[in-house]
């Protein structure tokens, strides 16, 4: 098993003293390694929260993450951090490229961290493999502001992959896209899902890209319960 949650919840509080407002519920959830599945909900109930604990860019206020059989609860930022960058791949609605960088150093951006990586291939070997993959070997010079909104977006998808993760996750990331372009980033995501045999978690409100994935869940009322499809 690639990825564990075990009773995991989250709480916030506006201040010290404001009352608390439970939004995640003691979430259960498995994951093995290569799997695709999609996580839907209304706005609100606590995706974007969930994905960011998974992706160690939040930690639950009670419960377990398991990453690998390792208990993430255990880590400190700096390990966290190094986890993330090396067995982490993330993609969010807004593609965040530096628009004073190529899209090949865009790509390698997330190399340049240092540390323990499960690199099978010379980053840039792997990034110009990945954007010739994605249709855009023209496009290596070119900066963000010279690319569409599917183009950007597939930009950020290979800068995800560029460290060989484990896991990908995906918050919202045909959410800025048109039909026609988001179409086309949801069969790349599963395409390089089966091709670079990485796990892949989708948060969407796109039906059509969410019923595209193996397992669909939904969150509601604080917990993930299995998607009722009704005829």
């Amino acid at each position: 098993m690639l990825l564990e949650l075990i009773d995991v919840s989250k709480d916030y509080a506006a201040s010290d003293d404001a009352p608390v407002t439970p939004v995640l519920r003691g979430v259960n959830l498995e994951v093995n390694d290569g799997e695709s599945l999609a996580i839907v909900g209304p706005s609100g109930s606590g995706k974007s929260t969930l994905l960011n604990i998974i992706g160690t860019l939040d930690r639950p206020t009670s419960g377990r993450v398991l990453l690998t059989g390792r208990d993430l609860s255990n880590q400190n930022d700096a390990a966290l951090a190094r986890i993330r960058s090396a067995e982490i791949g993330l993609i969010f609605q807004l593609h965040h490229l530096l628009p004073q960088c190529t899209v090949l150093e865009n790509v390698l951006v997330p190399t340049l961290a240092g540390g323990p990586t499960q690199r099978t291939e010379k980053p840039a070997d792997r990034a110009k493999r990945l954007l010739d993959r994605v249709g855009l070997t023209q496009r290596l010079n070119h900066r963000p502001g010279q690319l569409s909104g599917g183009e950007r977006q597939r930009v950020a998808v290979v800068r995800a992959l560029i460290n060989e993760p484990r896991l990908l996750l995906a918050d919202e990331p045909t959410g800025a896209l048109d039909r026609a372009a988001a179409d086309n980033l949801a069969e790349l995501l599963v395409e390089l899902n089966q091709e670079e045999k990485v796990a892949l978690i989708v948060i969407t409100h796109a039906m059509d890209l969410a019923q595209r994935m193996g397992r669909v869940l939904t969150l509601q009322e604080g917990t993930l319960v299995p998607l009722k499809v009704t005829a």
